[in-house]
């Protein structure tokens, strides 16, 4: 498998017609593919309006199975490109509900899916209402590209995913948010950088963009390093395509200068599991 990838982030801006914004998405990942993307990642919820900033029961009609026309649509795009996509979409399954990011393979089958576990219930952000937490645990994603795993939005802000992600294997982890205001991206990038470094492994978030009844999503996309430190500056506001160029050979150089895997003492880490604070 080659090292050197390359690994694309889409920034759209979610109008309230489902399938246009599905059209614009794939026509975008059309472009990064043909700019060399092997693996391309979707923002959060990419495909409807930010319905979560409010309690409505109408909203559940936006929820879709697995064999829908989103996901069907992102099978489709992949095996036309060659390419893995991570799309991450309001999922119905029976009568449960989640946020849910769907990994397909380059020959346009679903190679696994990752529920979003942590979900949080804050204004604007009310996402209790709607989503289940994951009941799939973390998992790492075979592609021909990397092992992919991936963290959606709130998930950032707790390190136990991560690390599993990287004890498991995972070598670049995606990480579908939408965050508005940018007075707060500062934080993003802080706790995105941290995790990488802790764990050696790439992150690429990917923000949604555009102003929303209620909110103004900002982008600033980015990807960094088994070190910690950004591959190229954030990107802007708009919509487009984010591309970054990464070499797995440098997890393993990384860790072997931070050996923060090798040093740890899981045997004295049990009161993770005792404390409730």
């Amino acid at each position: 498998m080659e090292t050197r990838i390359k690994i694309s982030g889409i920034q759209l801006a979610a109008s309230a017609d489902v399938a246009t914004n599905v059209k614009k998405a794939m026509e975008l990942a059309h472009i990064a593919a043909g700019e060399g993307a092997n693996i391309i990642c979707l923002s959060e919820l990419f495909n409807t309006p930010w319905f979560p900033s409010s309690i409505d029961p109408a909203a559940f009609a936006l929820a879709e199975p697995e064999d829908g026309p989103t996901v069907t649509a992102l099978r489709e795009a992949a095996g036309r490109d060659g390419v893995a996509i991570v799309g991450d979409i309001f999922e119905k399954d029976g009568d449960e509900h989640y946020n849910t990011a769907f990994v397909i393979g380059p020959d346009g089958a679903i190679t696994g899916k990752y529920r979003k576990i942590h979900v949080p219930q804050i204004p604007l952000w009310e996402e209790k209402t709607y989503f289940r937490p994951g009941d799939l645990g973390f998992g790492v994603f075979e592609t021909p590209f990397a092992r992919v795993g991936v963290q959606i939005c709130w998930d950032v802000f707790f390190p136990e995913g991560f690390r599993i992600l990287a004890l498991k294997g995972a070598e670049v982890v995606f990480c579908p948010t939408a965050s508005a205001f940018e007075h707060s991206r500062r934080k993003w990038e802080r706790a995105i950088s941290a995790a990488a470094h802790a764990n050696g492994l790439f992150i690429m978030r990917v923000n949604r963009v555009g102003k929303e009844s209620r909110q103004e999503f900002y982008g600033r996309s980015f990807c960094v390093g088994p070190d910690g430190e950004l591959k190229g500056e954030p990107s802007g506001s708009s919509v487009g395509v984010v591309l970054a160029e990464i070499d797995r050979a440098e997890i393993a150089r990384t860790r072997k200068e931070w050996s923060f895997l090798k040093d740890r003492r899981p045997g004295d880490y049990g009161e993770l599991l005792e404390a409730n604070g």
